[in-house]
């Protein structure tokens, strides 16, 4: 399997959704860092399951047990090793679907790859649940990266089926906003959208069905010069550690397609001198350019694809009897893949972040 990443900080993430746990080994990072172990708590708190009325029913308490590479809540050097127990599983929801898959799920690609033996119970090692370990790493990245770089990533749900927030201002987004929006129980910069949001979760869920959503997220405080062009540059990067986030269907940088739209005359992101510093006057491009940051604030969206499992009726192949048939699935599922995902992206830009300044001071990080 794939489930490994990395060049300078390595990850190696385990388990499935319904095992005896999932986990995550991390190679790597810099030894006697004091980690801040409350900031990781809420980090996986936000992401939790079950915590609200629009999300999936399943409830875990997604503590993170340590099995090495942390003493007294500091990075001893060795690789940093975690486990976090599934407590809450109903497997027997998922006993039809080995014959009878999911439509939009990996029921059936899963079994073809792996020959039939893979875990099929809640999605296996393709589940959501995963990213649980993966948030894990972005919070302990983000902890690092603000207090050795003074980099603060955050992000807010832009997009919930038809219901849009506010943008961020690509070239003003601060600090202050993206570390107030890290504490929000739903994180928009405009608070009607928040209510318009649950108004629409709440719709799609009473009529058995699901909906899609863009997270939007930023990075500000990156300095110029962290990345390198063609196979390793930042856009390829953190696309490539988005795109590992199950459900994740599109990513865009800046304006991103709509520049299909645009002219170079305005989309050229001109520089001037601010305050002693090169900064660019638009950041249109998303604070990268040739692959390589530019100092203006990082920004991206990761387009979320809706719920595959859904309580309504769906046509499917049972794969036994070569036959179409109705499938109602059973089960624990979000109307909402997106609502619980701000935190997962953030930690998804985080590791990426973690490794490109890495590679560009190694392990004696300024």
């Amino acid at each position: 399997m794939g489930s490994t990443w990395g060049n300078h900080l390595k990850i190696s993430i385990f388990g499935e959704s319904h095992g005896e746990g999932i986990g995550i080994v991390i190679d790597g990072f810099p030894a006697g860092f004091e980690c801040d172990m409350e900031l990781i708590r809420r980090e996986l708190s936000r992401r939790a399951p079950g915590q609200s009325g629009l999300a999936t029913g399943r409830r875990e308490e997604d503590e993170p047990v340590i099995l090495s590479g942390l003493l007294n809540s500091a990075t001893t050097g060795a690789p940093i090793a975690i486990m976090i127990k599934n407590l809450d599983t109903r497997s027997k929801d998922y006993e039809q679907l080995r014959s009878i898959p999911r439509p939009g799920h990996s029921d059936y690609t899963g079994q073809v790859r792996y020959r039939g033996y893979n875990d099929i119970r809640g999605g296996g090692h393709f589940s959501g649940r995963l990213t649980a370990p993966l948030t894990f790493v972005g919070a302990l990245c983000k902890n690092f990266l603000k207090k050795h770089h003074n980099i603060e990533i955050g992000s807010h749900i832009y997009r919930i089926g038809e219901v849009f927030d506010s943008p961020f201002d690509l070239t003003l987004t601060d600090r202050e906003l993206l570390a107030q929006l890290q504490m929000k129980e739903i994180p928009v910069l405009d608070e009607k959208t928040a209510e318009e949001i649950k108004e629409t979760v709440i719709n799609v869920k009473s009529d058995l069905d699901s909906i899609g959503g863009v997270i939007e997220c930023a990075v500000v405080g990156a300095e110029p010069g962290i990345g390198s062009p063609m196979f390793h540059n930042v856009e390829s990067r953190i696309a490539s550690m988005l795109y590992s986030v199950p459900a994740v269907k599109g990513v865009e940088f800046g304006l991103g397609f709509a520049l299909a739209g645009t002219r170079g005359s305005k989309a050229n992101d001109c520089y001037t001198l601010k305050d002693g510093s090169v900064r660019t006057k638009t950041n249109y491009n998303g604070g990268i350019a040739g692959g390589i940051t530019t100092g203006m604030p990082i920004v991206v969206r990761a387009v979320f694809k809706p719920t595959p499992s859904i309580g309504r009726e769906q046509k499917t192949l049972n794969l036994v009897t070569g036959k179409e048939e109705n499938l109602w699935i059973r089960g624990r599922h979000d109307p909402c893949i997106a609502l619980r995902a701000p935190a997962v992206v953030e930690a998804s830009v985080a590791i990426v972040m973690m490794d490109l300044y890495l590679e560009a001071y190694g392990y004696d990080a300024k």
